[in-house]
């Protein structure tokens, strides 16, 4: 795998690429963004028919969109599609009309506490439409008449999402998502399609013990019509994360499963805290990302959601000013870096059994001290032998012994690979 660093200026520069892009819930500014990660990773596409029942939904019909604009009397563009994808209301039915300022005003939207930023709104379910602008621009215009264009289209079609497969050494699975189905916003959600292609892109390099699922999903309906579509074959999802608002400079933050004591939250706090990084851990709330219809309790999958900065906690939140400057190079690679650690846990987290559980065993003539000659942690890979032998009785994880002794999972895990290796302890 290449350095963070360089690591990092790749994520920021796929960002940047797939920011001009117009995502929605549906349509092809999805699969032109699928299209692009499907040069970094392998993709398969689904295509879901309009009116498909999934659990309690419906798939919506398909929008896309030519071009857009508000015009002035003399044909200037004073509001442009081709400036920003956000500068229409989110799936817009099509309109072209003359009116007076006055009428216009109802489908205009602003941020009046941010002037100079364009805002991001929808209307999935309710037929509308409607522009975005900055305030500044608003309070620019003079009265009087403007052409309003939104050149759109909303009829039967698809709802596109795609996965990406990491083999492993077991059919159990490890489900990793994010959400494809906003338009140029940087943070929220490009960065987490980037770390997401980056991590499937070093898992692929590695052979690890579970199989990984990455889905790319429009939210809320995407999550919801994979779950419909693999209801039979969720019990073999054992552990999930969220991936969203993963580039900012805020410091990181891990969203607890629905359960709360999931191995995915064990995990995740103890890396959070093993790695002394600034974080915070929030309790499940059933709104936010993807994790609420992944923990919802007819599925009560043991999902988080790592983010940083968390949805609408920073002003530039759903705003135009979620650029690619928002984002950095270094937060993603520490995101990325994160991820790594925590699956890296999580892959060897094992229950063992003691071999020799009558009494202390005899580790010296073993060569298992003498393997510790020379090294600074030679008391603590010591005393991590210990507790592994003292803890695997099959019934408590590495990870158990780990948050119990107050060492480090990888101190624990090297320990149990050396007495695994002697005989003394098996999986």
């Amino acid at each position: 795998m290449a350095p963070m660093t360089s690591t990092g200026e790749e994520m920021h520069a796929l960002v940047e690429r797939l920011y001009p892009l117009c995502r929605s819930i549906t349509g092809d500014g999805v699969r032109a963004t699928l299209e692009i990660v499907g040069e970094y990773v392998p993709l398969r596409v689904h295509e879901v028919p309009t009116g498909t029942q999934v659990l309690d939904w419906t798939v919506p019909q398909e929008w896309n969109i030519r071009d857009a604009y508000i015009a002035d009397s003399s044909g200037k563009r004073v509001v442009d599609f081709a400036a920003s994808s956000l500068h229409v209301l989110g799936y817009s039915v099509p309109v072209s009309a003359t009116m007076p300022l006055a009428e216009l005003r109802e489908h205009l939207h602003t941020l009046p506490d941010h002037p100079g930023w364009v805002p991001y709104r929808t209307s999935y379910y309710k037929p509308e439409w409607g522009f975005c602008l900055a305030q500044e621009t608003l309070d620019a215009l003079p009265d009087g008449d403007y052409e309003v264009c939104v050149d759109s289209t909303l009829a039967d079609g698809h709802l596109t999402y795609a996965e990406h497969v990491v083999p492993g050494q077991v059919a159990d699975e490890v489900i990793v998502s994010c959400h494809v189905c906003h338009p140029s916003l940087a943070n929220d959600n490009l960065a987490g399609i980037a770390v997401a292609t980056f991590l499937a892109r070093a898992l692929a390099e590695q052979k690890p013990y579970y199989t990984y699922r990455f889905l790319f999903a429009p939210g809320t309906i995407g999550a919801i019509t994979w779950l419909a579509r693999n209801a039979e074959r969720i019990e073999q999802v054992k552990h999930g994360l969220v991936l969203a608002c993963a580039g900012d400079s805020g410091r990181l933050t891990y969203k607890q499963s629905r359960r709360g004591d999931a191995e995915i939250d064990r995990v995740m706090r103890h890396v959070l805290t093993a790695s002394e990084r600034p974080h915070h851990v929030n309790e499940f709330t059933p709104y936010g990302y993807d994790e609420r219809q992944f923990c919802s309790p007819g599925f009560d999958l043991g999902v988080g959601s790592l983010s940083r900065t968390p949805y609408a906690g920073y002003p530039e939140y759903h705003t135009s000013a979620d650029n690619p400057d928002f984002v950095s190079p270094e937060a993603m690679a520490d995101t990325l870096a994160v991820c790594r650690e925590a699956f890296a846990v999580l892959d060897r987290n094992r229950r063992y059994v003691n071999l020799s559980p009558y009494g202390e065993p005899q580790l010296g003539r073993r060569g298992l001290y003498d393997s510790l000659g020379g090294r600074s942690d030679a008391k603590q890979a010591q005393l991590a032998m210990l507790w592994v032998l003292s803890l695997s009785d099959g019934e408590h994880s590495l990870l158990d012994v780990a948050e119990r002794s107050g060492l480090t999972f990888d101190t624990v895990a090297a320990a149990a690979g050396a007495l695994h290796g002697a005989g003394l302890i098996k999986p």
